[in-house]
């Protein structure tokens, strides 16, 4: 006996031992990602969580990412056929197991396995041969399981998991793939119909063997109904209903944007902002301007809808139509940097406000230009020799937009367009000089729609806190609630493809938009934006060949105002018209003071009549009007003579009082080249020097003008003043003398032809 006792003492520390270190490595048998090194697919989803789109996994699989949901149907259904038991065994269930052995003894060949819900997880994660060694393994696994998750966990698990025929794996990409709709919309026969599949899914699926198929679903159907899961008429429809033919297209919405995440966020469920139903009827929209433009050879077009208030992304269109196969049509063209024409005016119009560089309607020179060989020229043709700032936005004249970023700085105004969300401008101010107001740079569909959506929201933004870091807005430049409003103000301006007035129709919906046409009419854009909505639509090719004829106003406007007229107006005590515009600004947003109606400029002493405006805090640095002066004890209104020559041919009211004999109110004024220019001969092909052409401006076009060069006479001109010279490279001037004994010189140099 105390043999035994001793013989118990020295064998328990080995037993306690070899316990221990079984129970170890039970709880450490299963590793805590089961299913690690899986894929799946890229699922897309919209605001609500709607399908909008899925990219097969990188395997081939069709096999969505796990959810832990299971619809109540599917769950009656596969606990029904799979595991009566599942709701209480501890993952292994002896008697299945017992019975399956008997009945494959009574066969002579396996028909059964015994498995239960949770083995079959285990047997799924591991993808082992079926063999008995391989059962004991995951049943002892399959009880480390069921320690790990519950019962609702390891269903979902399962579910996610279990194959479905072909290369359907997991219920919700068999719900799709067979009956397009989501697992929680199934029926009570097709929610049968996908339970029966896991069981024998090579050999029995809607495409092979239909007939044993739905006897499968059939019999578990009635047993659904004999233990009370479905009533006496819900199992006659389920038995009626047909099943599936070949698997269905999955959706197809927003395919660009599923695209995109697919690459940045590959096997993973995105859940975006944009909103199905309103995608689906921009897609709509998109797809029929598109077919009516191809026939043009205008084959691309893009749109984006964002939410002001928020910032969402509401609908994305990368490209219309890419069913309808061409060059170009898998291209993300909102996502794509393309060059931006004339878009970009509005921000610099704003931004010249809102640092008190200009007033809301300052003249700016509308004359011919030439800045070290950079001749811009308005979309028309024609110089109006001063035009509003206002007006000049409104019209999109473009060498007034020149002259303002000339006076803002190329460098600073590159500076706003990044800071504002423009990140594909990554040159040097150098680089794009004062091009980068005509569509010098590119920027995408995406960026520019943000931009003015940012715009319109920091117009909207309450109180005076700065942005909380985060915050969309945080950094944003624009933030001048006074610019903001006279930008939207002028905007609204433009002309409307559709030639209606919103004036004369009050419920007719404001916009503030603007178009833009690149060089080559490559790119046209039409962008839009009110209180509640920015919505931007480029046209074009995406692989970049021009169409004439292609412009903004022509091609992308009509189809923005088409998407405008799908939103709603959402209206807030009071806070928004009938039509949604803005709200003025509140008194402490701006300053009131007195403006020139002629010039624009803060009212000077000879002005004789004023108006009393709303303006941006910083318009007290702008300089008083410079073009009413006292003569002579007369007030006048005079330009100087280059602006004059074009700006009295539209304006036949103009009639200054011109001096007599004043060496400060000279008649002549050179219009090319400016003074201190330095200017580039280009050569002809045949590697001869043309020369360069001067351009000069007189008050009395009756007058003869005597042409100098450094002191030598070159020629006379009289109603049209133009000198064509050829100086060498070096220092020079060039004096005009008239026959009243008028003079004016200008100085410049001519740079070295290499």
């Amino acid at each position: 006996m105390k043999g035994g006792k001793v013989h118990f003492k020295i064998m328990r520390r080995p037993i306690m031992i070899l316990a221990a270190a079984i129970l170890i490595a039970y709880l450490f048998c299963l590793p805590r990602n089961i299913f690690k090194g899986t894929t799946y697919s890229t699922v897309i989803e919209d605001r609500d969580g709607e399908l909008l789109g899925a990219r097969i996994a990188s395997d081939g699989q069709w096999r969505f990412p796990p959810t832990d949901k299971v619809p109540d149907k599917f769950k009656a259904a596969i606990i029904e056929f799979e595991d009566r038991w599942f709701q209480y065994h501890p993952g292994v269930n002896p008697v299945s197991i017992a019975r399956a052995a008997l009945g494959n003894i009574k066969a002579g060949k396996v028909t059964s396995g015994g498995s239960t819900i949770t083995m079959q997880v285990i047997r799924l994660s591991r993808g082992k041969e079926r063999t008995l060694w391989q059962k004991i393994i995951e049943s002892v696994l399959a009880t480390r399981l069921e320690l790990r998750y519950s019962k609702k966990k390891i269903l979902a698990l399962y579910a996610s998991h279990a194959p479905f025929g072909g290369n359907v794996v997991g219920l919700e990409a068999a719900a799709w793939r067979y009956f397009g709709r989501p697992p929680e919309e199934l029926s009570w026969g097709e929610a049968a119909t996908l339970a029966v599949l896991p069981n024998a899914p090579a050999d029995i699926h809607p495409g092979k063997n239909r007939e044993r198929l739905l006897e499968k679903r059939n019999r578990l159907l009635k047993d659904l109904h004999k233990r009370g899961k479905l009533g006496d008429i819900d199992l006659e429809l389920a038995l009626d209903e047909p099943l599936p033919l070949e698997p269905v297209a999955l959706p197809r919405d927003a395919r660009h944007l599923s695209e995109r995440f697919s690459r940045t966020a590959r096997g993973q469920r995105v859940r975006t902002t944009v909103d199905i139903h309103l995608q689906r009827q921009v897609q709509e929209i998109t797809d029929m301007w598109n077919d009516e433009f191809a026939s043009n050879g205008i084959n691309d077009l893009a749109a984006v809808v964002i939410d002001v208030r928020t910032g969402e992304i509401i609908s994305y269109i990368g490209n219309a139509d890419p069913d309808r196969k061409r060059p170009g049509s898998d291209v993300d063209i909102a996502g794509s940097p393309r060059s931006t024409g004339s878009i970009l005016k509005p921000v610099l119009y704003c931004a010249s406000l809102q640092e008190g560089e200009i007033l809301p309607f300052t003249l700016l020179p509308d004359i011919p230009v030439n800045l070290n060989g950079f001749s811009p020229q308005n979309f028309n043709r024609e110089f109006a020799g001063a035009v509003p700032a206002a007006e000049a936005l409104a019209r999109s004249l473009n060498v007034p937009s020149v002259h303002m970023l000339r006076w803002f700085g190329v460098p600073r105004f590159l500076d706003i367009l990044r800071k504002a969300g423009l990140s594909t401008l990554n040159r040097s101010a150098a680089h794009y000089g004062l091009s980068l107001i005509l569509g010098g740079g590119e920027a995408t569909l995406l960026d520019i729609t943000s931009m003015y959506s940012k715009m319109a929201a920091s117009y909207e933004a309450t109180g005076k806190t700065a942005p909380r870091k985060g915050d969309r807005l945080n950094g944003f430049p624009l933030t001048d609630k006074c610019a903001l409003w006279h930008t939207f103000e002028a905007l609204k301006e433009v002309n409307r493809p559709d030639e209606m007035d919103w004036r004369l129709i009050g419920s007719l919906k404001k916009v503030a938009w603007k178009t833009g046409t690149s060089y080559g009419f490559r790119d046209a854009w039409a962008v839009g934006v009110t209180s509640d909505y920015a919505v931007g639509v480029w046209a074009g090719n995406a692989q970049g060949q021009g169409v004439p004829g292609l412009t903004g106003a022509r091609t992308a406007g009509p189809v923005m105002f088409d998407i405008f007229n799908l939103l709603p107006i959402r209206e807030e005590e009071g806070a928004y018209a009938a039509n949604g515009w803005f709200k003025e600004p509140a008194p402490g947003d701006y300053v009131l003071m007195e403006v020139c109606h002629s010039s624009g400029h803060l009212a000077g002493p000879n002005c004789e009549r004023v108006d009393t405006l709303m303006l941006p805090p910083k318009a007290v640095r702008t300089e008083p009007c410079p073009y009413h002066k006292t003569i002579d004890g007369i007030r006048t209104f005079i330009l100087p003579p280059s602006m004059e020559w074009y700006y009295r041919q539209h304006h036949p009211e103009y009639a200054p009082y011109i001096p007599a004999g004043k060496e400060d109110y000279t008649p002549m004024e050179f219009i090319y080249p400016e003074g201190g220019a330095i200017i580039y001969i280009p050569r002809q092909l045949d590697g001869s020097i043309a020369g360069v052409t001067f351009n000069l401006a007189h008050r009395d076009p009756d007058q003869t003008v005597f042409w100098h060069l450094d002191n030598e006479y070159l020629g006379q001109t009289r109603f049209i003043h133009q000198m064509r010279i050829t100086p060498p490279p070096g220092k020079h001037s060039v004096t005009v003398v008239d026959e009243s004994g008028n003079s004016h010189s200008v100085g410049f140099t001519i740079a070295e032809n290499k």
